[in-house]
């Protein structure tokens, strides 16, 4: 195990802007998890991604692959490089996969959220997805980066059990028309329906941003568009709560 002191190793000014910026994180091809549960998700899913796992002396670490490089730091500069204002005592850098589209989808069920810029939004839906068992997530139109460190710790390490992909609209039309699975939007239109009498077993639904909705563009692709009923006096949901909603109802047609 090594140990670093210094606030300005070079490693630790690495942590700081990989945990800070998108750019440095597509750049490197890694990104940063804090927590001793993000590390028991990534080495349970993903062994092969953890690269780097710093700690403080107090925390004990489960068994890690031979090749993981093993840093101790002192309290006070683990506050310094931990994304979060109460650091946990264990970072790990794990490596992003690689998120080429297929060409065809085999699932039968995925989401897509459109704009999405919340990471703590985003982290949450991919945590739902994955425990109502869809088959993927798409990011479409600048939804919140995926590995931030705020998207990561809301994902509760779904991050590392569903497969997500980020493309842009018209390439995602054409995947879902190939592999023949139409697209719902939660948006009201002419054609809207009660969300519990639509059918769900082989669809996708996009789900847009809280104050948005759905752009245009995603919208002008979806074959019919559903919503949930509530009380008159509500005029929306939070895109977590509408998305859990929506897959919940997916997941009852399975």
């Amino acid at each position: 195990m090594e140990r670093i002191t210094s606030r300005q190793n070079p490693l630790c000014i690495r942590l700081k802007r990989m945990a800070a910026s998108a750019v440095c994180r597509r750049t490197t091809g890694e990104f940063l998890c804090d927590g001793t549960k993000l590390l028991r998700e990534a080495l349970a899913w993903r062994p092969e991604s953890v690269r780097t796992v710093v700690c403080t002396a107090a925390q004990a670490l489960p068994p890690l692959p031979d090749a993981v490089r093993i840093v101790e730091v002192p309290e006070d500069v683990m506050q310094t490089i931990s994304p979060s204002k109460t650091p946990q005592g264990v970072l790990c850098v794990c490596a992003i996969p690689e998120e080429r589209l297929p060409g065809r989808l085999d699932g039968s069920r995925y989401a897509v959220l459109d704009g999405v810029q919340d990471p703590g939004n985003v982290g949450t839906i991919l945590r739902t997805a994955d425990a109502f068992s869809l088959d993927g997530l798409f990011l479409v139109n600048a939804c919140a980066d995926l590995y931030s460190p705020k998207t990561v710790r809301a994902s509760m390490g779904a991050v590392f059990r569903c497969p997500v992909w980020s493309c842009g609209a018209e390439e995602l039309g054409g995947l879902l028309a190939q592999s023949g699975i139409p697209l719902y939007g939660a948006a009201l239109r002419c054609d809207t329906e009660d969300v519990r009498s639509v059918d769900f077993s082989r669809a996708a639904v996009a789900i847009g941003s809280e104050g948005q909705g759905l752009s245009r563009e995603l919208l002008s692709l979806c074959s019919r568009t559903v919503r949930i009923p509530m009380n008159s006096r509500c005029e929306s949901l939070n895109a977590a709560a509408a998305a859990a909603v929506i897959l919940w109802e997916m997941a009852r047609n399975r």
